[in-house]
């Protein structure tokens, strides 16, 4: 059985010596390049691919459109935001290793892996939207700097096979590397980096892009050393590098069709110079692992000697080893082999990004005087979250008013582009829980509402050092009004300062009311945390930082696996009925007055 998709070269007739003149339909195609003209189907596949990431991405995973964000997500998400880094093997398979666990993405990615047993390494050829970047980076700037250009092949030419060894060593070992070296994270976090920020800018306001860290700065440029390769040979990061595509070449062992050459070859050479995956034999074999299925060569062939078919076909196929497909006709100092070499550097670059990671970069989380970031809601426990998180940014653009942002180097390399709330920007928004819905590895759980407004991410500490009516300089209920009006009540008033009679008794309507936190109520959202900040520190300037702080960590916060954090709640109030009441007086309350909430 044939397969071939590709668009026949232009024959001669037989009475005449110049070929027919060709349709409308093909010299349009003939106008946007030759690829185009050899393979419309794979162009426009591969055209249509990168149209629905970027959709999938700038339209489904924006979080605008109406004050209810998960609705809004919802009627957008025919296909989920997180579809293309589902289909990314890499991605499933690395998470899986490092935290010993299913992640639900692994189906996906073995279906994309049973296609491309039918077409091998298509996902490569005609889906993966990084791939399609760089061709139009190949093609703009690439194409016109040849001075650094290299041979076809050398050393490098299995480098993605020690990468990906390299990849899956580290995440055995539990450190995953995925976000620095898989396709379709490099990609996504790009364009949040790059373009997410102007999307913002255009339609909500650039007062809304909060500012960058190094770690953007990383980021981006990691995507220009991806991209830039291509000076040094066309697709050079598809061909040689890419961690993700060694695992669809691994997978063409398994193909069920391949390119073939028959006798009719005229050694012309136009399908070596076409081929975009350097995957053709100088004797025009074919180099299966390389091969994406993408038909070009087919497309250019003058002779019509080239099909793509079952890989028992042997019918019109030459015996000669000079150009049979399927004989071992290959050229030895051409075509380096494996290398053990390689291999055994592959792995020691896994284990050296362990030992980096964990030792000379590693979280400091737990060390004295550290911060912990307060992590989304539904965020499993810390090192698990470490182990699952690819660093994509799918859920710093589904998160209104950018309450998520990339962590820097606070936590080290290994909290490097993961996310964390930032309530001094903004707080989470009680109706949206799409940072768990568009999460590709279920480092953050996938929530319903409900469910995600009773998960606690942090715990509200107020400072009462600086808060205005602890230091007696004037009332102030922002923190409390702004958490009654997200439906928490998670804070409530307690009177101090109050000026006493003859008799020792609090004069009434004296002193401040203050805020007192409610931990059992409390979420950690942050909102307070966010109208301190804004009002007192940015436009009041009453104070030079935020008097109430959202603190997570041990104690703060709850970060569950599974199981159900309304129930978690449940348990609590149940087991505080059973407990006597306790109360703390902030200092300088005075004797007699209780919070309303024991009133």
């Amino acid at each position: 059985m044939s397969l071939n998709i590709f668009l026949p070269h232009l024959k001669a007739p037989e009475t005449s010596a110049e070929p027919s003149r060709p349709s409308r339909a093909r010299r349009l195609l003939g106008a946007l390049g030759p690829t185009w003209l050899a393979s419309p189907a794979r162009r426009g596949v591969q055209s249509a691919s990168l149209v629905l990431f970027l959709v999938l991405f700038f339209y489904v995973a924006w979080p605008y459109g109406s004050p209810d964000y998960d609705a809004t997500r919802r009627s957008k998400e025919l296909i989920e935001a997180e579809a293309f880094l589902a289909l990314d093997p890499l991605v499933s398979l690395s998470t899986a290793l490092a935290a010993r666990a299913w992640v639900w993405s692994l189906a996906w990615a073995g279906a994309i892996l049973a296609v491309c047993i039918v077409f091998p390494r298509a996902f490569c050829g005609y889906v993966c939207p990084l791939g399609t970047l760089i061709d139009l980076f190949d093609w703009a700037i690439g194409k016109r700097v040849a001075r650094r250009r290299r041979a076809r092949r050398g050393w490098w030419v299995h480098l993605k096979y020690d990468v990906l060894l390299g990849t899956l060593v580290a995440a055995a070992c539990g450190v995953l590397v995925t976000g620095f070296l898989a396709a379709l994270p490099v990609v996504t976090r790009a364009l949040f980096f790059l373009l997410a920020p102007v999307q913002m800018g255009v339609l909500k306001g650039w007062y809304l892009i909060p500012p960058m860290n190094a770690g953007h700065y990383v980021s981006v440029a990691l995507f220009a050393v991806v991209l830039g390769l291509g000076f040094l040979r066309p697709r050079f990061w598809c061909r040689h590098v890419c961690p993700s595509g060694a695992i669809f070449a691994v997978a063409n062992a398994l193909r069920l069709h391949e390119r073939k050459v028959g006798s009719a070859c005229i050694r012309c050479n136009k399908c070596l110079d076409a081929c975009p995956f350097d995957a053709i034999e100088p004797n025009y074999a074919t180099r299966a692992a390389d091969c994406t299925f993408c038909q070009t060569c087919g497309g250019v062939c003058p002779a019509h000697a080239i099909t793509f078919a079952a890989r028992w076909y042997r019918e019109n196929l030459p015996s000669s080893p000079e150009t049979a497909n399927g004989s071992p006709g290959k050229i030895a100092a051409l075509e380096p082999a494996l290398s053990r070499r390689g291999f055994l550097a592959g792995a020691a670059g896994g284990l050296l990004a362990v030992g980096g990671v964990q030792h000379l970069f590693g979280a400091r989380t737990g060390k004295p005087g550290t911060v912990w970031p307060v992590r989304p809601p539904g965020s499993v426990p810390e090192p698990l979250f470490l182990q699952l998180c690819i660093r994509c940014g799918e859920c710093f653009q589904a998160c209104p008013n950018s309450v998520l942002q990339p962590l820097g180097f606070d936590q080290g390399l290994d909290g490097l582009w993961t996310p964390q709330v930032v309530a001094g920007w903004s707080g989470c928004e009680p109706k949206c829980n799409n940072c768990g819905q568009v999460c590709p590895t279920g480092a953050i759980r996938a929530l319903p509402m409900d469910e995600k407004r009773a998960a606690r991410i942090g715990l509200a500490v107020v400072n009462e050092q600086t808060c205005l009516p602890y230091a007696r300089r004037e009332a102030c209920q922002m923190c409390v009004d702004e958490c009654r009006a997200a439906g928490y009540d998670a804070i409530e008033f307690i009177r101090v300062g109050a000026e006493a009679d003859t008799d020792g008794k609090p004069i009434e309507d004296t002193g401040f009311l203050a805020p007192v936190v409610l931990a059992d109520k409390c979420v950690g959202c942050g909102l307070c945390e966010t109208r301190c900040h804004k009002i007192n520190v940015r436009l009041k300037r009453l104070l030079s930082e935020t008097a109430v702080r959202v603190a997570a960590g041990p104690g703060n916060e709850d970060r569950l696996t599974s199981g159900s954090y309304v129930a978690l709640r449940e348990k609590e109030r149940l087991e505080k009925k059973t407990k006597p009441v306790e109360t703390q007086k902030p200092d300088g309350a005075s004797d007699g007055y209780l919070p309303d909430f024991l009133k």
